[in-house]
């Protein structure tokens, strides 16, 4: 009998021992699953606040821009144009900022600056848009505010490279609150984030392609010239353009029929084994597009020898006529864009891209596009105001440096032939375009010289 109990009591007691095992694995594996949601929670939320992040920076880089444009926007319809945008990114901004996790006070005078930019950028639009001209008081104003936003930007930069190397992240300030943060702010920048606007570094932004070179795109493809081709004449157009010797394989890759410009797309071997890929267009047998894969490790060529080397080449294949503009360099290879010329005229629309490695001149991109969307003759004879007048619609402070005729693209895929005036104020450069035909203001584009390029945005 008391074997009996004493075997009821051990099989009780490992009734309760599973039960609870059972219940600590239950426990253990809600634990696993809470802890993965909470991280995949705080994953969220840090993307979130990045996102909110760099869009605040891309907002302010445009806000300084249009506020730049504003100071030497000499009428009142470019004028307009330029503060309604200023308006609109401003606002952006204020959106943005106003989702970071930080205590509105922390953030008082960022958000004042940001108002104060969109508030006043309305009321002076509104001006132009009445055809009245701005004030000596309010491009002073306007002057000012440009100021703090260079210095805005050039912190929100800053703040941009520690959040990128790790020295803060939003997952710590949500944990240990505003002070926090301030405090990590304090040790990078000497200054507590509730200061931004007092402590500022230098903040750049860039547009890759250089001028008018979003406006690259055309239904009509003026340029595109000729009957339609077969594939075999196509891969006959891309070994001549390549060189014959110097092709020890060639495939085809297929039809892209779907492009912007349809095309036949190759792939070449060198004898060093080195890959390029091309693209010939169906229509006429036009090269659209080469791009050679190689290594550049060092830069022995200077930017002047690359300018000549790429449009020597272009000569070579027929693009007769090209004039460099802008350029940027990447690890060893400068892409260079070429504008087409007539009769001195800059054709800003029939743009091509040349990429020259720097080691040897070689020429291993080229990217014609904007070219055989829009390359035709134009009739660049209608001007009906000298460029003395043009320069009466100029800034008064803006230091002329160069000037010209072009012809520039419109966001309504319309041209317009201009004075091209290339100018500073103060310490910045910048290119006017005043129209030739009535001396209105058309463009203005700020241009930025870097150790890799000169860009324009």
């Amino acid at each position: 009998m008391n074997k009996l109990q004493d075997w009821k009591e051990r099989l009780k007691k490992g009734h309760m021992l599973s039960v609870i095992c059972v219940l600590l694995i239950i426990v253990v594996a809600l634990g696993i699953i809470l802890y993965k949601k909470q991280k995949e929670y705080r994953q969220t939320s840090e993307n979130s606040y990045n996102m909110a992040f760099y869009e605040l920076v891309d907002y302010v880089q445009n806000v300084e821009t249009y506020l730049a444009k504003s100071l030497i926007s000499s009428t009142s319809e470019h004028g307009a144009e330029t503060l309604t945008n200023l308006w609109r990114e401003a606002n952006l901004a204020q959106s943005y900022l106003a989702r970071l996790p930080i205590e509105s006070q922390e953030l008082e005078n960022t958000e004042k600056f940001l108002n104060q930019v969109s508030d006043y950028s309305y009321s002076l639009s509104r001006k132009n848009i009445y055809n009245e001209d701005l004030s000596e008081e309010d491009l002073k104003n306007l002057k000012e505010l440009h100021s703090y936003s260079v210095e805005l930007e050039n912190t929100l930069n800053q703040l941009s490279e520690d959040l990128n190397t790790g020295r803060f992240s939003w997952g710590e300030l949500t944990k240990k609150g505003t002070i926090a943060f301030a405090q990590q702010v304090d040790n990078i920048s000497k200054e507590s984030f509730s200061n931004l606007e007092e402590n500022f570094h230098e903040y750049s932004g860039l547009i890759y392609d250089g001028a008018f070179s979003e406006h690259l795109t055309s239904n009509e493809k003026k340029g595109l010239t000729g009957e339609d081709i077969e594939e075999e004449k196509a891969k006959q157009i891309a070994e001549d353009f390549v060189g014959k010797d110097n092709i020890k394989e060639i495939s085809n890759l297929g039809f892209s029929e779907n492009a912007t410009i349809p095309v036949y797309d190759f792939s070449i071997t060198n004898h060093n084994n080195e890959t390029m890929n091309l693209s010939i267009s169906k229509k006429g047998g036009h090269i659209v597009s080469m791009n050679a894969n190689r290594e550049v490790n060092s830069e022995i060529i200077s930017q002047e020898e690359a300018d000549q080397k790429g449009k020597a080449f272009l000569e070579s294949k027929g693009f007769k006529n090209m004039k460099e503009t802008y350029y940027l360099k990447q690890e060893g290879i400068v892409t260079i864009n070429y504008a087409a010329t007539q009769n001195d005229v800059v054709i800003y629309p029939d743009l091509i891209k040349v990429k020259v490695a720097l080691d040897n001149g070689e020429v291993l991109g080229v990217e014609t596009t904007g070219y055989l969307n829009n390359h035709i003759q134009r009739d660049v004879s209608h001007i009906n105001i000298t460029k003395e007048e043009a320069k009466k619609s100029l800034n008064k402070d803006l230091q002329i440096e160069s000037e010209g005729l072009a012809v520039i693209p419109t966001e309504w895929k319309t041209e317009i032939l201009c004075y091209e005036f290339k100018g500073k104020v103060v310490d910045r450069e910048f290119l006017v375009y005043i129209n030739a035909d009535n001396g209105r203001e058309e463009d203005i584009l700020i241009i930025t010289n870097t150790p890799n390029g000169t860009l324009t945005m």
